[in-house]
């Protein structure tokens, strides 16, 4: 099997092992992937997601000898999808062409990256809250030299993460963008050494996992909600997230600190 999970209390760590081909992307696993973060998602012991591409490359992109088999007078219909299906985490609707890009989540994803992430395998690590890349890890449009789009969310959420100029630029021309760019331009959050990007990412997951979840995915879902709403109604939608999780985590979490955890910053007893 391309893909599986290997579970760490509430840290899932989702794995693409398919190294013949640097874990390019192709149906099967596309399918396996989605299907894991589903369940990941569903399921209540679970907090926080790495993603990790095993064997030195997070993804090669997708599977061009899959995309020349596909019809080009009538390419991928099974994956057309309506923007007004009803609003869940991206069940209802078709898969994206690499996998998970349509779901939206409600717990973070931390991307592991070493080797390429490129094509729409950059588009895999955009799809994720933010990502952990090795120094000798790289992003890159490299899909531009053979005219394959990026249709896994590289043109909505690339622009969103270091600006419309910077996107345009990475995009157009297809380079290579080291991770030390990477960090740089807000593209990455950490550049660790080489084979330490899993344990780095898992290290952030525990520490994620550990604070009381019901704020932690309404400060997740109110930042990622924001986008293209009015001052006010973002305001009025954190207010509405953030109400709920002071009733179900903040006043306990008070009361904790009243009675003397957690004091002067510290985070090793909450």
């Amino acid at each position: 099997m391309s893909v599986y999970v290997e579970k760490d209390g509430a840290v899932w760590t989702i794995i693409h092992d398919r190294p013949e081909a640097r874990n390019a992307m192709d149906p099967d696993s596309a399918d396996a992937l989605t299907n894991a973060f589903l369940e990941f998602d569903a399921d209540p012991s679970a907090s926080v997601a790495v993603f990790w591409g095993k064997g030195g490359a997070f993804c090669a992109g997708w599977d061009l000898k899959f995309v020349n088999t596909i019809d080009p007078d009538n390419p991928l219909p099974e994956l057309d999808f309506d923007a007004h299906a009803p609003a869940d985490n991206g069940a209802s609707i078709p898969r994206g062409p690499l996998g998970p890009s349509r779901l939206e989540l409600d717990k973070p994803v931390i991307a592991a990256i070493a080797g390429p992430a490129v094509a729409g395998g950059m588009e895999l690590g955009l799809w994720c809250d933010f990502r952990v890349m090795e120094q000798d890890a790289y992003f890159g449009v490299y899909c531009r030299r053979w005219g394959v789009p990026l249709i896994d969310g590289g043109t909505v959420r690339l622009p969103r993460i270091v600006g419309q100029g910077r996107a345009l630029e990475i995009i157009l021309t297809g380079r290579k963008v080291p991770a030390e760019e990477c960090l740089q331009i807000g593209l990455c959050e950490y550049v660790v050494d080489n084979g330490g990007a899993r344990e780095k990412a898992e290290q952030l997951a525990q520490d994620i996992a550990r604070f009381p979840q019901v704020c932690v995915r309404a400060d997740r879902r109110s930042a990622i909600r924001q986008h293209g709403l009015k001052v006010r109604d973002a305001l009025f939608q954190e207010w509405n997230n953030g109400r709920e999780a002071l009733r179900k985590d903040g006043i306990a979490g008070a009361g904790r600190f009243k009675d003397g955890l957690g004091r002067h910053g510290d985070f090793s007893e909450i």
